[in-house]
Protein backbone atom coordinates (compact mmCIF):
# COMPACT_ATOMS: atom_id res chain seq x y z
CA UNK A 1 0.00 0.00 0.00
CA UNK A 2 1.25 3.53 -0.95
CA UNK A 3 1.81 6.36 1.00
CA UNK A 4 -1.15 8.11 -0.37
CA UNK A 5 -3.29 5.47 0.34
CA UNK A 6 -2.29 5.07 3.57
CA UNK A 7 -3.06 8.18 4.92
CA UNK A 8 -6.41 8.00 3.28
CA UNK A 9 -7.28 5.01 5.36
CA UNK A 10 -5.92 6.37 8.25
CA UNK A 11 -8.06 9.17 7.78
CA UNK A 12 -11.25 7.12 7.32
CA UNK A 13 -10.90 5.11 10.47
CA UNK A 14 -10.56 8.15 12.80
CA UNK A 15 -13.70 9.54 11.32
CA UNK A 16 -15.78 6.13 11.94
CA UNK A 17 -14.11 6.51 15.66
CA UNK A 18 -15.20 9.86 15.97
CA UNK A 19 -18.78 9.17 14.39
CA UNK A 20 -19.14 6.55 16.72
CA UNK A 21 -17.77 8.72 19.62
CA UNK A 22 -20.46 11.12 19.42
CA UNK A 23 -23.48 8.61 18.38
CA UNK A 24 -22.74 6.94 22.06
CA UNK A 25 -22.53 10.27 23.67
CA UNK A 26 -25.65 11.39 21.97
CA UNK A 27 -27.77 8.59 22.83
CA UNK A 28 -26.81 8.55 26.76
CA UNK A 29 -27.67 11.94 26.83
CA UNK A 30 -31.18 11.38 26.15
CA UNK A 31 -31.37 8.51 28.29
CA UNK A 32 -31.11 10.47 31.56
CA UNK A 33 -33.38 13.36 30.46
CA UNK A 34 -34.85 14.96 27.48
CA UNK A 35 -35.65 18.27 30.35
CA UNK A 36 -31.65 18.13 30.80
CA UNK A 37 -30.68 19.90 27.17
CA UNK A 38 -32.70 22.73 28.54
CA UNK A 39 -31.66 25.75 30.22
CA UNK A 40 -33.11 25.79 33.83
CA UNK A 41 -33.14 29.75 33.59
CA UNK A 42 -34.53 30.40 30.58
CA UNK A 43 -36.35 27.45 29.44
CA UNK A 44 -34.55 28.30 26.30
CA UNK A 45 -32.73 24.78 24.56
CA UNK A 46 -28.95 24.97 24.85
CA UNK A 47 -26.62 24.68 21.83
CA UNK A 48 -23.81 24.23 23.36
CA UNK A 49 -23.14 20.52 23.31
CA UNK A 50 -24.94 20.42 19.38
CA UNK A 51 -22.45 22.85 18.73
CA UNK A 52 -19.85 21.02 19.56
CA UNK A 53 -21.37 17.93 17.61
CA UNK A 54 -21.59 20.05 14.58
CA UNK A 55 -17.54 20.97 14.71
CA UNK A 56 -17.09 16.47 15.15
CA UNK A 57 -19.52 16.31 12.53
CA UNK A 58 -17.73 18.80 10.22
CA UNK A 59 -14.07 17.36 11.42
CA UNK A 60 -15.52 14.04 10.01
CA UNK A 61 -16.68 15.05 7.01
CA UNK A 62 -13.32 17.17 6.08
CA UNK A 63 -11.67 13.44 7.16
CA UNK A 64 -14.05 11.74 4.96
CA UNK A 65 -14.04 14.32 2.04
CA UNK A 66 -9.68 13.99 2.76
CA UNK A 67 -9.74 10.27 2.29
CA UNK A 68 -12.31 10.14 -0.94
CA UNK A 69 -9.32 12.37 -2.74
CA UNK A 70 -6.52 11.02 -1.80
CA UNK A 71 -7.92 7.51 -2.37
CA UNK A 72 -8.68 8.98 -6.24
CA UNK A 73 -5.20 10.61 -6.32
CA UNK A 74 -3.62 7.00 -5.69
CA UNK A 75 -5.86 5.48 -8.35
CA UNK A 76 -4.94 8.20 -10.59
CA UNK A 77 -1.46 7.56 -10.03
CA UNK A 78 -1.54 3.53 -9.94
CA UNK A 79 -3.42 4.07 -13.69
CA UNK A 80 -0.74 6.07 -14.45
CA UNK A 81 1.70 4.28 -13.75
CA UNK A 82 0.00 1.21 -15.48
CA UNK A 83 -0.06 3.42 -18.50
CA UNK A 84 3.38 3.69 -18.25
CA UNK A 85 4.61 -0.02 -17.66
CA UNK A 86 1.94 -0.92 -20.43
CA UNK A 87 3.60 1.80 -22.65
CA UNK A 88 7.36 0.25 -21.76
CA UNK A 89 5.62 -3.19 -22.61
CA UNK A 90 4.72 -2.31 -25.65
CA UNK A 91 6.69 0.82 -27.41
CA UNK A 92 4.42 0.33 -30.06
CA UNK A 93 1.28 1.13 -28.75
CA UNK A 94 0.63 4.25 -30.42
CA UNK A 95 2.46 2.90 -33.98
CA UNK A 96 -0.50 2.28 -36.69
CA UNK A 97 0.08 -0.03 -39.51
CA UNK A 98 -1.44 0.16 -43.00
CA UNK A 99 -3.00 -3.21 -44.31
CA UNK A 100 -3.81 -2.56 -47.54
CA UNK A 101 -3.64 -3.77 -51.19
CA UNK A 102 -1.33 -0.51 -52.51
CA UNK A 103 -1.86 2.49 -50.49
CA UNK A 104 -4.78 4.09 -47.99
CA UNK A 105 -5.66 8.27 -48.80
CA UNK A 106 -4.66 10.35 -45.46
CA UNK A 107 -7.08 13.06 -45.78
CA UNK A 108 -7.02 16.79 -44.34
CA UNK A 109 -10.08 15.79 -42.41
CA UNK A 110 -12.48 12.79 -40.59
CA UNK A 111 -14.44 13.13 -43.80
CA UNK A 112 -13.95 10.78 -47.00
CA UNK A 113 -15.29 13.76 -48.85
CA UNK A 114 -11.94 16.15 -47.70
CA UNK A 115 -9.35 16.29 -50.07
CA UNK A 116 -6.56 13.84 -49.12
CA UNK A 117 -2.72 15.40 -48.04
CA UNK A 118 -0.85 12.00 -48.87
CA UNK A 119 -0.64 8.28 -49.03
CA UNK A 120 0.31 5.62 -46.56
CA UNK A 121 1.08 2.84 -48.72
CA UNK A 122 1.05 -0.96 -47.49
CA UNK A 123 3.18 -1.97 -44.24
CA UNK A 124 3.88 1.85 -43.87
CA UNK A 125 3.80 3.08 -40.65
CA UNK A 126 2.12 5.99 -38.53
CA UNK A 127 1.54 7.73 -35.06
CA UNK A 128 -1.15 7.82 -33.79
CA UNK A 129 -2.38 10.67 -31.38
CA UNK A 130 -6.43 10.91 -31.48
CA UNK A 131 -9.52 9.02 -32.62
CA UNK A 132 -12.41 10.54 -34.01
CA UNK A 133 -16.29 9.11 -34.11
CA UNK A 134 -17.76 10.43 -37.43
CA UNK A 135 -20.33 9.33 -38.98
CA UNK A 136 -19.22 6.72 -41.31
CA UNK A 137 -17.20 5.17 -38.73
CA UNK A 138 -14.11 5.97 -36.40
CA UNK A 139 -10.94 7.88 -38.09
CA UNK A 140 -7.56 8.20 -36.86
CA UNK A 141 -5.28 11.12 -36.75
CA UNK A 142 -1.92 10.26 -37.42
CA UNK A 143 1.69 11.55 -38.28
CA UNK A 144 3.81 9.90 -40.82
CA UNK A 145 6.96 11.31 -41.98
CA UNK A 146 6.00 14.71 -42.66
CA UNK A 147 2.37 14.23 -43.44
CA UNK A 148 -0.52 14.60 -40.77
CA UNK A 149 -4.11 13.58 -41.22
CA UNK A 150 -6.65 11.37 -40.65
CA UNK A 151 -7.33 7.67 -42.45
CA UNK A 152 -9.74 5.23 -41.54
CA UNK A 153 -9.18 2.43 -38.81
CA UNK A 154 -10.50 0.40 -40.66
CA UNK A 155 -7.10 0.69 -43.39
CA UNK A 156 -4.31 0.13 -40.57
CA UNK A 157 -3.80 -2.09 -37.26
CA UNK A 158 -2.53 -0.41 -34.42
CA UNK A 159 -0.61 -1.33 -31.55
CA UNK A 160 0.56 -4.81 -32.89
CA UNK A 161 3.96 -5.35 -31.70
CA UNK A 162 4.85 -8.17 -33.67
CA UNK A 163 4.20 -6.75 -37.18
CA UNK A 164 5.51 -3.44 -36.24
CA UNK A 165 8.96 -5.42 -35.43
CA UNK A 166 8.19 -7.47 -38.71
CA UNK A 167 7.99 -4.26 -40.79
CA UNK A 168 10.58 -2.26 -39.47
CA UNK A 169 14.35 -2.61 -39.44
CA UNK A 170 16.57 -1.94 -36.99
CA UNK A 171 19.62 -0.15 -38.38
CA UNK A 172 23.12 0.64 -37.77
CA UNK A 173 24.38 3.40 -39.50
CA UNK A 174 28.27 4.35 -39.42
CA UNK A 175 29.43 7.47 -37.97
CA UNK A 176 32.92 6.33 -37.93
CA UNK A 177 35.31 6.81 -41.37
CA UNK A 178 35.61 3.10 -41.96
CA UNK A 179 33.18 0.29 -39.75
CA UNK A 180 35.52 -3.27 -38.99
CA UNK A 181 32.66 -6.10 -39.03
CA UNK A 182 33.91 -8.34 -37.26
CA UNK A 183 33.46 -12.36 -37.38
CA UNK A 184 32.61 -12.41 -33.77
CA UNK A 185 31.68 -9.49 -30.57
CA UNK A 186 35.46 -8.77 -29.73
CA UNK A 187 38.14 -6.58 -31.37
CA UNK A 188 40.65 -9.54 -31.71
CA UNK A 189 38.13 -11.25 -34.11
CA UNK A 190 38.87 -11.31 -37.96
CA UNK A 191 37.83 -8.19 -40.09
CA UNK A 192 34.87 -9.79 -42.28
CA UNK A 193 34.25 -6.61 -44.34
CA UNK A 194 34.58 -2.57 -44.44
CA UNK A 195 31.89 -0.30 -44.60
CA UNK A 196 31.99 3.65 -45.22
CA UNK A 197 31.14 6.58 -43.45
CA UNK A 198 27.45 7.21 -43.17
CA UNK A 199 26.24 3.54 -44.58
CA UNK A 200 23.76 1.30 -42.71
CA UNK A 201 23.53 -2.35 -41.71
CA UNK A 202 20.74 -4.20 -40.50
CA UNK A 203 21.10 -5.34 -37.18
CA UNK A 204 19.63 -8.45 -36.39
CA UNK A 205 20.63 -9.58 -32.63
CA UNK A 206 20.78 -6.68 -29.85
CA UNK A 207 21.41 -9.12 -27.14
CA UNK A 208 24.66 -8.27 -26.60
CA UNK A 209 24.37 -4.77 -27.07
CA UNK A 210 24.65 -4.22 -23.56
CA UNK A 211 28.75 -5.01 -23.90
CA UNK A 212 28.97 -3.04 -26.99
CA UNK A 213 28.25 -4.70 -30.05
CA UNK A 214 25.55 -6.02 -32.28
CA UNK A 215 24.93 -8.39 -34.83
CA UNK A 216 24.78 -6.99 -38.47
CA UNK A 217 24.36 -8.12 -41.65
CA UNK A 218 26.60 -7.17 -44.56
CA UNK A 219 27.83 -8.41 -48.17
CA UNK A 220 30.27 -10.77 -46.33
CA UNK A 221 27.45 -12.44 -44.65
CA UNK A 222 26.90 -11.92 -40.99
CA UNK A 223 29.60 -10.32 -37.96
CA UNK A 224 29.43 -8.12 -35.32
CA UNK A 225 30.02 -4.35 -35.05
CA UNK A 226 30.63 -2.16 -32.35
CA UNK A 227 28.30 0.26 -30.71
CA UNK A 228 30.97 3.17 -30.43
CA UNK A 229 30.95 3.38 -33.95
CA UNK A 230 27.36 3.23 -35.00
CA UNK A 231 24.10 4.51 -34.56
CA UNK A 232 21.30 2.51 -34.02
CA UNK A 233 17.48 3.55 -34.59
CA UNK A 234 14.12 2.14 -35.90
CA UNK A 235 13.67 2.43 -39.65
CA UNK A 236 9.77 2.35 -41.33
CA UNK A 237 8.20 3.02 -44.00
CA UNK A 238 6.25 6.93 -44.04
CA UNK A 239 3.70 8.06 -45.58
CA UNK A 240 4.51 10.48 -49.15
CA UNK A 241 2.74 13.45 -49.03
CA UNK A 242 0.88 14.68 -52.20
CA UNK A 243 3.59 17.21 -53.21
CA UNK A 244 6.33 14.82 -52.74
CA UNK A 245 4.52 12.41 -54.89
CA UNK A 246 4.09 15.21 -57.50
CA UNK A 247 7.57 16.10 -57.54
CA UNK A 248 8.66 12.22 -57.35
CA UNK A 249 6.93 11.47 -60.33
CA UNK A 250 7.97 14.43 -62.18
CA UNK A 251 11.61 14.00 -61.44
CA UNK A 252 11.46 10.18 -62.37
CA UNK A 253 9.98 10.82 -65.73
CA UNK A 254 13.37 14.00 -65.98
CA UNK A 255 15.66 11.17 -65.03
CA UNK A 256 14.27 8.17 -67.37
CA UNK A 257 14.71 10.45 -70.54
CA UNK A 258 18.50 11.66 -69.06
CA UNK A 259 19.14 8.05 -69.06
CA UNK A 260 17.36 7.49 -72.50
CA UNK A 261 19.62 10.05 -73.68
CA UNK A 262 22.74 9.39 -71.77
CA UNK A 263 22.30 5.99 -73.26
CA UNK A 264 22.29 6.97 -76.73
CA UNK A 265 26.21 8.35 -76.36
CA UNK A 266 27.44 5.12 -74.97
CA UNK A 267 29.08 4.71 -78.19
CA UNK A 268 31.37 7.84 -77.58
CA UNK A 269 31.92 6.95 -74.38
CA UNK A 270 33.20 3.29 -75.36
CA UNK A 271 36.43 5.02 -76.95
CA UNK A 272 37.14 6.18 -73.96
CA UNK A 273 36.86 3.10 -71.66
CA UNK A 274 38.90 0.73 -74.32
CA UNK A 275 41.47 3.42 -74.07
CA UNK A 276 41.63 3.29 -70.42
CA UNK A 277 41.68 -0.50 -70.05
CA UNK A 278 44.49 -0.42 -72.37
CA UNK A 279 46.79 1.97 -70.52
CA UNK A 280 45.75 0.33 -67.29
CA UNK A 281 48.21 -2.07 -65.61
CA UNK A 282 46.70 -4.89 -65.09
CA UNK A 283 47.62 -8.05 -64.11
CA UNK A 284 45.37 -10.01 -66.77
CA UNK A 285 46.23 -10.46 -70.09
CA UNK A 286 42.54 -10.67 -70.75
CA UNK A 287 40.76 -8.36 -73.35
CA UNK A 288 37.62 -6.75 -72.75
CA UNK A 289 34.96 -5.66 -75.37
CA UNK A 290 33.72 -1.98 -75.51
CA UNK A 291 29.85 -1.56 -74.61
CA UNK A 292 27.40 -1.33 -77.09
CA UNK A 293 23.41 -1.12 -76.78
CA UNK A 294 21.14 1.21 -74.68
CA UNK A 295 19.67 -1.17 -72.38
CA UNK A 296 19.54 -2.70 -69.43
CA UNK A 297 20.62 -6.46 -71.39
CA UNK A 298 23.69 -4.22 -72.83
CA UNK A 299 25.13 -3.35 -69.26
CA UNK A 300 24.81 -6.72 -67.86
CA UNK A 301 26.43 -8.29 -70.88
CA UNK A 302 29.30 -5.16 -70.30
CA UNK A 303 29.62 -6.28 -66.79
CA UNK A 304 30.04 -9.96 -66.61
CA UNK A 305 33.19 -9.56 -68.68
CA UNK A 306 34.68 -8.83 -65.15
CA UNK A 307 33.67 -11.80 -63.65
CA UNK A 308 36.39 -12.93 -61.53
CA UNK A 309 38.48 -10.09 -61.48
CA UNK A 310 39.06 -8.80 -57.74
CA UNK A 311 36.85 -6.92 -54.99
CA UNK A 312 38.83 -3.70 -53.17
CA UNK A 313 37.21 -1.93 -50.86
CA UNK A 314 37.13 1.78 -52.17
CA UNK A 315 38.40 0.44 -55.75
CA UNK A 316 36.54 1.47 -58.90
CA UNK A 317 38.63 -0.66 -61.40
CA UNK A 318 36.93 -3.09 -62.89
CA UNK A 319 39.93 -4.75 -64.06
CA UNK A 320 42.60 -4.10 -60.76
CA UNK A 321 40.05 -4.57 -58.36
CA UNK A 322 36.47 -2.60 -57.43
CA UNK A 323 33.97 -2.69 -54.19
CA UNK A 324 30.21 -3.52 -54.94
CA UNK A 325 29.50 0.64 -55.37
CA UNK A 326 32.42 1.27 -57.59
CA UNK A 327 31.63 -1.81 -60.00
CA UNK A 328 27.81 -0.38 -60.05
CA UNK A 329 29.12 3.03 -61.04
CA UNK A 330 32.09 1.86 -63.36
CA UNK A 331 29.92 0.24 -65.49
CA UNK A 332 27.21 2.49 -65.83
CA UNK A 333 30.21 4.65 -66.61
CA UNK A 334 31.14 3.18 -69.62
CA UNK A 335 27.41 3.85 -70.57
CA UNK A 336 27.93 7.59 -70.11
CA UNK A 337 26.19 7.68 -66.71
CA UNK A 338 27.17 9.55 -63.61
CA UNK A 339 26.63 7.59 -60.73
CA UNK A 340 27.89 8.05 -57.01
CA UNK A 341 30.25 5.48 -55.27
CA UNK A 342 28.14 4.89 -52.86
CA UNK A 343 25.59 1.92 -51.83
CA UNK A 344 23.37 3.82 -49.72
CA UNK A 345 23.41 7.01 -52.12
CA UNK A 346 22.53 4.36 -55.26
CA UNK A 347 18.74 3.59 -53.42
CA UNK A 348 18.13 7.14 -55.01
CA UNK A 349 19.53 6.66 -58.37
CA UNK A 350 17.18 6.54 -61.36
CA UNK A 351 13.48 5.81 -60.96
CA UNK A 352 12.37 2.96 -58.22
CA UNK A 353 10.50 -0.14 -59.72
CA UNK A 354 9.00 -3.18 -58.25
CA UNK A 355 10.52 -6.56 -57.53
CA UNK A 356 7.97 -8.14 -59.75
CA UNK A 357 8.66 -5.19 -62.33
CA UNK A 358 12.74 -6.05 -62.28
CA UNK A 359 14.71 -6.23 -65.34
CA UNK A 360 18.41 -7.01 -66.58
CA UNK A 361 20.38 -3.74 -65.69
CA UNK A 362 18.49 -2.87 -62.75
CA UNK A 363 20.57 -2.04 -59.69
CA UNK A 364 19.50 -3.96 -56.93
CA UNK A 365 20.40 -1.92 -52.91
CA UNK A 366 20.21 -4.05 -50.26
CA UNK A 367 21.60 -2.91 -46.85
CA UNK A 368 25.20 -1.88 -46.99
CA UNK A 369 25.42 -3.68 -50.72
CA UNK A 370 24.49 -2.94 -54.31
CA UNK A 371 24.50 -5.25 -57.53
CA UNK A 372 23.43 -5.36 -61.16
CA UNK A 373 20.31 -7.75 -61.63
CA UNK A 374 21.46 -10.06 -64.21
CA UNK A 375 18.35 -11.89 -65.02
CA UNK A 376 16.96 -14.98 -64.11
CA UNK A 377 17.41 -14.66 -60.45
CA UNK A 378 20.82 -13.67 -60.32
CA UNK A 379 23.12 -10.60 -59.29
CA UNK A 380 26.19 -9.93 -60.40
CA UNK A 381 28.45 -7.93 -58.13
CA UNK A 382 31.78 -7.38 -56.07
CA UNK A 383 30.83 -9.23 -53.73
CA UNK A 384 33.23 -10.35 -51.31
CA UNK A 385 37.39 -10.10 -50.93
CA UNK A 386 36.99 -14.29 -51.39
CA UNK A 387 35.24 -14.05 -54.49
CA UNK A 388 35.71 -11.05 -56.08
CA UNK A 389 32.96 -9.87 -59.01
CA UNK A 390 30.61 -12.98 -59.23
CA UNK A 391 27.31 -14.26 -59.48
CA UNK A 392 24.81 -14.53 -56.78
CA UNK A 393 21.12 -14.97 -56.09
CA UNK A 394 19.20 -11.94 -56.27
CA UNK A 395 17.62 -12.85 -52.70
CA UNK A 396 20.59 -14.06 -51.21
CA UNK A 397 19.43 -11.25 -48.73
CA UNK A 398 16.58 -8.52 -48.15
CA UNK A 399 16.56 -6.31 -50.96
CA UNK A 400 15.68 -2.53 -49.95
CA UNK A 401 15.14 -1.15 -53.50
CA UNK A 402 15.40 -1.73 -56.90
CA UNK A 403 16.80 1.33 -59.29
CA UNK A 404 16.28 1.68 -63.07
CA UNK A 405 18.08 3.83 -65.06
CA UNK A 406 17.44 2.50 -68.62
Amino acid sequence: MNSKMTKAVSYTLAACVVVSSLSFSASAATATSGVSALSSATGVLETTDYTAFAGAQLSVNDMIANANILAAESQLADNEASTVAASEENPYADIAIAQVDNYVYIRESASADSDYVGKLYNNSAATVSETVEAEDGTWLLITSGDVTGYVKSEYVVQGNQELAKEVSRRLATVKTTTLYVREEATTESDIIDLIPVGDDLTVIDESMADTGWVKVTCNAGEGYVSTDYVDLSTDFTVAESKNAEIARLAKEEEEKKAAQEAAKKATQAAAAVEKANSSSSSSSSKSYSAPSGSDGSSVVAYGSQFVGNPYVYGGSSLTNGTDCSGFVMSVYSAFGVSLPHSSSALRSAGYGVSYDEMQPGDIVCYSGHVGIYAGNGQLLHASTYRTGITYSNVNYKQILAIRRIF
